[in-house]
């Protein structure tokens, strides 16, 4: 495979490819080029008639992905805010339109835009060690585009709840509300992905594929009019001073932890 700077791709004899962050950053933070990378491996891999399934995947066991960037979230505007959640939702995009089963392996922390890259996943699989969240809220935006993915995994009330509290579960609390495939031991992890994997390669390849385009165009209607008005509204959201406040609030805290 080509090189990557910001991610490692592998495809094996088997048909399996695996995208794994690797941007040197401890939480696989979700930065422009990581995002603009990731993006363009998933769209080129898509036409590879090899390809029988994807893991995505994050470096290391603290974090599938920590959120995005919030030093680059910090100096948007209203213009620039709208093309960088555009760039967003294009790589969820990509993960959702992927021709074969996708496997998100969620191993530590899952927050923001990590939830919503996993939710466009179709299996997501996380251990009794991972934590997730959608903690927009708390530096003074909205969680927007996927979202939008969330109810049709843990329910309207349950999504409500960690979009508008912010706060994290746990990831036992994940695989009984429905977001999480499996839970395991965190040492099982990578047997429990590999054991999924070996049931998708056990099926017919085209079978699979004419599968999971079926089940994207049963999705509903309503979650594309969704995902395209609220860039809007993420955009819209640093029209006033609230992001800079609170993402101000979130730098202190650091610097005085």
């Amino acid at each position: 495979m080509n090189p990557l700077q910001h991610a490692q791709l592998h495809l094996d004899d088997a048909g399996v490819a695996t995208l794994q962050i690797a941007n040197g950053t401890a939480l696989n933070i979700l930065d422009t080029p990581t995002i603009v990378e990731m993006t363009q491996a998933l769209r080129s891999l898509a036409r590879d008639a090899r390809l029988r399934a994807l893991v995505l995947r994050g470096s290391g066991e603290k974090a599938f992905v920590g959120g995005a960037n919030i030093h680059e979230l910090a100096r948007l505007d209203p213009d620039t805010a709208v093309a960088f959640i555009t760039r967003l939702h294009d790589l969820c995009e990509a993960v959702r339109d992927f021709p074969v089963p996708t496997i998100a392996r969620l191993a530590g922390w899952c927050m923001g835009g990590g939830m919503e890259l996993a939710a466009a996943c179709d299996i997501r699989i996380g251990s009794t060690a991972s934590h997730f969240s959608m903690p927009e809220v708390r530096i003074g935006i909205p969680s927007v585009i996927h979202a939008n993915l969330l109810a049709r995994l843990v329910g309207e009330g349950r999504t409500r709840w960690l979009l508008l509290t912010g706060a994290a579960i746990d990831g036992a609390q994940a695989e009984r509300w429905g977001y999480l495939t499996n839970c395991v031991a965190p040492e099982a992890l990578d047997e429990d992905v590999a054991a999924t994997l070996r049931e998708i390669l056990a099926n017919g390849p085209e079978s699979v594929r004419a599968q999971k385009a079926l089940l994207r165009a049963w999705e509903a209607p309503h979650l594309e009019r969704g995902l395209q008005q609220s860039i809007a509204v993420f955009g819209q959201s640093y029209a006033g001073g609230e992001p800079a406040a609170y993402m101000q609030h979130f730098f202190d805290r650091k610097r005085n932890a």
